[in-house]
């Protein structure tokens, strides 16, 4: 029996959604197609009617998971609502929760590390996200478009290490520590903005 374009079309959507939380818990290497499939409740043996290559399910869940997790980022119209969406993100960013919770959690930490050496379309995907956080970040900061772009850079490699840091550690009491030390970027001014 053949399937419809709706069902296929929601089991693709199914399987991408899955992978973009699995992807994040398990990591690429550690997630294989069978255990993709498996958390979309699909079998193995669908997985090619929806993607040419675990390469091309990668890449668009970590799309996905950027989407979902960069959402809040998004919207403010004017520079002193942005720097208060930028002040809420950190704020977000280096928590216990975001640590604790990695499968719901940014892709540049759970997934940066193996997107670097995954095929060019994953580093595409990466890179094109960053670009995109970088540039939302810049524009609740302070300073020349050179300055907020290069502490946009500086706030979001703080962040990503801080994040990574916590959850390698395995100790809340040093995780908290290193995340207290990372929302210190704020008392020195690199996501102030002025007026």
């Amino acid at each position: 029996m053949r399937m419809s374009r709706e069902a296929k079309a929601q089991h693709h959507n199914e399987i991408v959604k899955a992978a973009a939380k699995l992807l994040r818990e398990n990591g690429i290497g550690g997630t294989s197609v069978s255990d993709l499939m498996q958390a979309a409740g699909l079998t193995h043996g669908g997985f090619y009617r929806h993607f040419d290559s675990k390469d091309a399910l990668v890449s668009e869940a970590s799309n996905a998971a950027f989407d979902q997790f960069l959402s809040g980022l998004a919207g403010a119209s004017d520079k002193k609502e942005k720097a208060n969406v930028v002040s809420k993100f950190i704020d977000k960013y280096l928590s216990r929760a975001h640590v604790a919770n990695p499968g719901l959690g940014c892709p540049l930490a759970t997934l940066g590390v193996e997107a670097g050496r995954e095929d060019k379309a994953v580093r595409d995907v990466f890179a094109e996200n960053a670009e995109w956080l970088f540039d939302e970040m810049a524009a609740g900061l302070s300073g020349s478009q050179v300055e907020r772009r290069e502490k946009a850079i500086r706030i979001v490699s703080t962040m990503m290490g801080g994040v990574i840091l916590a959850r390698a550690v395995g100790s809340r009491n040093l995780g908290n520590e290193i995340l207290d030390a990372c929302q210190k970027m704020k008392e020195r001014g690199l996501r102030t903005t002025k007026g």
